[in-house]
Protein backbone atom coordinates (compact mmCIF):
# COMPACT_ATOMS: atom_id res chain seq x y z
CA UNK A 1 0.00 0.00 0.00
CA UNK A 2 1.49 3.36 -1.06
CA UNK A 3 2.65 5.73 1.60
CA UNK A 4 0.85 8.93 2.03
CA UNK A 5 2.35 12.66 2.63
CA UNK A 6 1.36 16.04 3.97
CA UNK A 7 3.20 18.93 2.46
CA UNK A 8 2.23 22.53 3.71
CA UNK A 9 3.53 25.69 0.99
CA UNK A 10 3.22 22.72 -1.59
CA UNK A 11 2.07 25.09 -4.60
CA UNK A 12 5.62 27.16 -5.05
CA UNK A 13 9.55 26.40 -4.64
CA UNK A 14 10.97 23.69 -2.61
CA UNK A 15 7.38 22.06 -1.49
CA UNK A 16 6.13 22.14 -5.27
CA UNK A 17 9.75 20.01 -5.65
CA UNK A 18 8.94 18.22 -2.72
CA UNK A 19 5.56 17.02 -3.87
CA UNK A 20 7.15 15.87 -7.65
CA UNK A 21 9.70 13.96 -5.62
CA UNK A 22 7.41 12.15 -3.83
CA UNK A 23 5.14 11.50 -6.50
CA UNK A 24 8.18 9.98 -8.48
CA UNK A 25 8.51 7.35 -6.11
CA UNK A 26 5.13 6.58 -5.46
CA UNK A 27 3.62 8.44 -2.38
CA UNK A 28 -0.05 10.03 -1.90
CA UNK A 29 0.18 13.31 -1.48
CA UNK A 30 -2.01 15.29 1.05
CA UNK A 31 -1.45 19.08 -0.76
CA UNK A 32 -1.56 22.74 1.37
CA UNK A 33 -1.36 25.92 0.08
CA UNK A 34 -3.38 28.94 -0.18
CA UNK A 35 -3.85 29.18 -3.84
CA UNK A 36 -6.53 26.78 -4.74
CA UNK A 37 -5.80 27.18 -8.51
CA UNK A 38 -2.27 26.47 -8.32
CA UNK A 39 -3.25 23.61 -6.33
CA UNK A 40 -5.74 21.57 -8.84
CA UNK A 41 -2.92 22.00 -12.24
CA UNK A 42 -1.45 20.58 -9.98
CA UNK A 43 -3.06 17.57 -8.46
CA UNK A 44 -4.44 16.67 -11.62
CA UNK A 45 -0.77 16.62 -13.37
CA UNK A 46 0.67 14.38 -10.78
CA UNK A 47 -2.34 12.14 -10.57
CA UNK A 48 -1.69 11.75 -14.61
CA UNK A 49 1.63 11.32 -14.53
CA UNK A 50 2.21 8.94 -11.68
CA UNK A 51 -0.96 7.03 -11.00
CA UNK A 52 -1.25 8.32 -6.91
CA UNK A 53 -3.99 9.69 -5.13
CA UNK A 54 -3.74 13.65 -4.61
CA UNK A 55 -5.48 15.56 -1.90
CA UNK A 56 -5.37 19.35 -1.77
CA UNK A 57 -6.66 21.86 0.96
CA UNK A 58 -6.55 25.54 0.63
CA UNK A 59 -5.34 26.92 3.68
CA UNK A 60 -3.97 30.26 5.41
CA UNK A 61 -1.65 28.49 8.02
CA UNK A 62 -1.27 31.71 9.86
CA UNK A 63 -5.11 31.63 11.41
CA UNK A 64 -5.95 29.17 13.89
CA UNK A 65 -8.99 28.03 13.35
CA UNK A 66 -8.00 27.17 10.02
CA UNK A 67 -5.35 24.92 10.52
CA UNK A 68 -7.34 23.10 13.08
CA UNK A 69 -9.67 22.36 10.52
CA UNK A 70 -6.65 21.37 7.70
CA UNK A 71 -5.74 18.99 10.99
CA UNK A 72 -9.24 17.64 11.08
CA UNK A 73 -9.36 17.65 6.79
CA UNK A 74 -6.60 15.04 7.11
CA UNK A 75 -6.98 12.83 10.45
CA UNK A 76 -10.26 12.33 8.27
CA UNK A 77 -7.79 11.07 4.95
CA UNK A 78 -7.06 8.00 7.39
CA UNK A 79 -2.96 7.00 8.12
CA UNK A 80 -0.46 9.72 7.69
CA UNK A 81 3.12 8.22 6.88
CA UNK A 82 5.02 11.76 7.02
CA UNK A 83 4.64 15.49 7.44
CA UNK A 84 6.65 17.86 5.64
CA UNK A 85 6.36 21.35 7.42
CA UNK A 86 8.08 23.37 4.73
CA UNK A 87 5.53 26.54 4.60
CA UNK A 88 7.03 29.67 5.57
CA UNK A 89 8.72 33.39 4.31
CA UNK A 90 11.29 36.03 5.24
CA UNK A 91 11.63 39.74 5.09
CA UNK A 92 14.43 41.63 5.03
CA UNK A 93 15.31 45.13 6.19
CA UNK A 94 16.10 46.70 9.86
CA UNK A 95 13.96 45.24 12.12
CA UNK A 96 12.83 48.80 13.22
CA UNK A 97 11.50 49.62 9.54
CA UNK A 98 9.72 46.39 9.20
CA UNK A 99 5.54 46.64 9.77
CA UNK A 100 5.09 44.37 12.68
CA UNK A 101 2.06 42.66 11.75
CA UNK A 102 4.36 41.14 8.92
CA UNK A 103 6.57 39.92 11.42
CA UNK A 104 4.17 38.21 13.78
CA UNK A 105 2.85 36.41 10.61
CA UNK A 106 6.49 35.18 9.81
CA UNK A 107 6.80 33.53 13.62
CA UNK A 108 3.04 32.37 13.31
CA UNK A 109 3.83 30.49 10.23
CA UNK A 110 7.48 29.67 10.48
CA UNK A 111 6.95 28.86 14.33
CA UNK A 112 3.64 28.17 15.71
CA UNK A 113 2.31 26.50 12.73
CA UNK A 114 5.23 23.98 12.77
CA UNK A 115 4.25 23.22 16.39
CA UNK A 116 0.38 23.21 16.02
CA UNK A 117 0.50 20.75 12.87
CA UNK A 118 3.34 18.33 14.61
CA UNK A 119 1.54 18.31 18.12
CA UNK A 120 -2.16 17.63 16.53
CA UNK A 121 -0.72 15.04 13.61
CA UNK A 122 1.67 13.35 16.06
CA UNK A 123 -1.01 10.14 16.94
CA UNK A 124 -1.13 9.56 12.97
CA UNK A 125 2.51 9.85 12.65
CA UNK A 126 3.04 7.08 15.85
CA UNK A 127 0.74 4.82 14.25
CA UNK A 128 2.64 4.33 11.40
CA UNK A 129 6.36 4.57 12.39
CA UNK A 130 6.90 7.57 10.48
CA UNK A 131 8.44 10.54 9.53
CA UNK A 132 8.49 14.16 10.40
CA UNK A 133 10.34 16.42 7.96
CA UNK A 134 10.95 20.24 8.86
CA UNK A 135 12.12 22.75 6.74
CA UNK A 136 14.55 24.47 8.52
CA UNK A 137 17.60 26.71 6.93
CA UNK A 138 21.34 26.99 7.32
CA UNK A 139 19.90 30.58 8.58
CA UNK A 140 19.38 28.33 12.26
CA UNK A 141 22.70 28.15 12.64
CA UNK A 142 23.70 32.03 13.45
CA UNK A 143 22.11 35.09 14.08
CA UNK A 144 21.00 37.09 10.94
CA UNK A 145 21.34 41.04 11.32
CA UNK A 146 18.64 42.72 9.15
CA UNK A 147 16.74 39.12 8.53
CA UNK A 148 16.43 39.38 12.56
CA UNK A 149 13.54 37.20 12.64
CA UNK A 150 13.65 34.77 9.66
CA UNK A 151 17.07 33.56 11.44
CA UNK A 152 15.78 33.31 14.66
CA UNK A 153 11.97 31.36 13.71
CA UNK A 154 14.62 28.85 11.96
CA UNK A 155 16.86 28.21 14.79
CA UNK A 156 13.56 27.42 16.20
CA UNK A 157 12.81 25.08 13.78
CA UNK A 158 16.15 23.42 14.50
CA UNK A 159 16.45 23.03 18.06
CA UNK A 160 12.65 21.46 18.46
CA UNK A 161 13.38 18.92 15.28
CA UNK A 162 16.03 17.93 17.29
CA UNK A 163 14.55 17.51 20.10
CA UNK A 164 11.70 15.65 18.95
CA UNK A 165 13.79 13.39 17.05
CA UNK A 166 15.02 12.03 20.82
CA UNK A 167 12.11 11.92 22.32
CA UNK A 168 10.04 10.32 19.53
CA UNK A 169 12.94 7.83 18.95
CA UNK A 170 11.37 5.34 21.38
CA UNK A 171 7.64 5.36 19.20
CA UNK A 172 9.64 5.15 15.97
CA UNK A 173 8.76 8.49 14.44
CA UNK A 174 11.99 10.05 12.89
CA UNK A 175 11.96 14.00 13.35
CA UNK A 176 14.69 15.51 10.56
CA UNK A 177 15.70 19.61 10.26
CA UNK A 178 16.32 20.05 6.80
CA UNK A 179 18.52 22.72 6.42
CA UNK A 180 18.55 24.32 2.84
CA UNK A 181 20.91 27.25 1.82
CA UNK A 182 20.60 29.81 -0.76
CA UNK A 183 17.78 28.21 -2.99
CA UNK A 184 16.12 29.09 -6.07
CA UNK A 185 12.68 29.73 -5.63
CA UNK A 186 10.51 32.63 -5.06
CA UNK A 187 11.59 32.66 -1.53
CA UNK A 188 13.83 35.53 -2.13
CA UNK A 189 11.63 37.74 -3.86
CA UNK A 190 9.20 37.72 -1.26
CA UNK A 191 11.51 38.03 1.60
CA UNK A 192 13.06 41.37 -0.41
CA UNK A 193 16.26 39.88 0.27
CA UNK A 194 17.03 38.77 -3.77
CA UNK A 195 19.53 42.02 -4.59
CA UNK A 196 21.55 41.34 -1.29
CA UNK A 197 25.37 39.86 -1.62
CA UNK A 198 23.92 36.57 -0.37
CA UNK A 199 21.77 36.29 -3.57
CA UNK A 200 23.41 38.38 -5.97
CA UNK A 201 26.91 37.95 -5.60
CA UNK A 202 27.76 34.85 -3.73
CA UNK A 203 27.47 32.10 -6.98
CA UNK A 204 26.18 29.28 -4.69
CA UNK A 205 22.25 29.32 -4.68
CA UNK A 206 20.89 25.35 -5.13
CA UNK A 207 18.61 24.15 -7.39
CA UNK A 208 14.97 23.71 -5.74
CA UNK A 209 15.03 20.37 -7.43
CA UNK A 210 18.15 19.27 -6.03
CA UNK A 211 17.11 20.33 -2.41
CA UNK A 212 14.38 18.47 -2.57
CA UNK A 213 15.86 15.40 -3.32
CA UNK A 214 17.81 15.59 -0.72
CA UNK A 215 15.72 16.97 1.54
CA UNK A 216 13.15 13.55 0.94
CA UNK A 217 16.81 11.25 0.54
CA UNK A 218 17.44 12.78 4.33
CA UNK A 219 14.14 12.24 5.55
CA UNK A 220 13.67 8.27 4.65
CA UNK A 221 17.57 8.23 6.17
CA UNK A 222 15.80 8.98 9.28
CA UNK A 223 18.43 11.43 9.54
CA UNK A 224 17.97 14.19 12.39
CA UNK A 225 19.82 16.62 10.96
CA UNK A 226 20.72 17.17 7.19
CA UNK A 227 22.29 20.12 5.05
CA UNK A 228 21.87 19.87 1.22
CA UNK A 229 25.26 21.34 -0.68
CA UNK A 230 28.89 20.97 1.18
CA UNK A 231 29.18 24.79 0.98
CA UNK A 232 26.68 25.00 3.03
CA UNK A 233 27.50 22.41 5.22
CA UNK A 234 30.77 23.98 5.43
CA UNK A 235 28.89 27.40 6.45
CA UNK A 236 27.59 25.96 8.95
CA UNK A 237 30.31 23.73 10.32
CA UNK A 238 32.88 27.02 10.73
CA UNK A 239 29.90 29.18 12.08
CA UNK A 240 30.63 27.08 15.31
CA UNK A 241 34.34 28.18 15.21
CA UNK A 242 34.39 31.85 14.50
CA UNK A 243 33.94 33.71 17.26
CA UNK A 244 30.03 35.14 17.64
CA UNK A 245 30.66 38.85 16.66
CA UNK A 246 32.40 37.61 13.10
CA UNK A 247 29.09 35.63 12.77
CA UNK A 248 27.11 38.30 13.36
CA UNK A 249 29.48 40.99 11.46
CA UNK A 250 29.58 38.46 8.37
CA UNK A 251 25.54 37.80 8.66
CA UNK A 252 24.87 41.38 8.46
CA UNK A 253 26.97 42.25 5.67
CA UNK A 254 25.65 39.30 3.45
CA UNK A 255 22.29 39.97 4.21
CA UNK A 256 21.79 43.98 4.35
CA UNK A 257 19.37 45.17 1.33
CA UNK A 258 19.74 47.57 -1.26
CA UNK A 259 23.40 48.44 -0.71
CA UNK A 260 24.45 45.76 -3.07
CA UNK A 261 22.36 45.83 -6.05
Amino acid sequence: MAKKVLITGASKGIGESMAREFARRGWNLLLVARSTDILEKLKKELEQQYSISVGIQTCDLTDVSERNILCEWVKNQGALDALVNNAGFGSTGAFKDLPLDRELRQVELNVATVVSLTHQLLPLLCEQRGYIMNIASTAGFQPGPYMAVYYATKAFVLHFSEALSVELAAQGVSVTAHCPGATESEFAKVAGNDKTVLFSKMNHVMSRDVVAKHAVDSMLARKAVAISGWRNWLLAFTVRLNPRWMVRQLAGWINQPGKWS
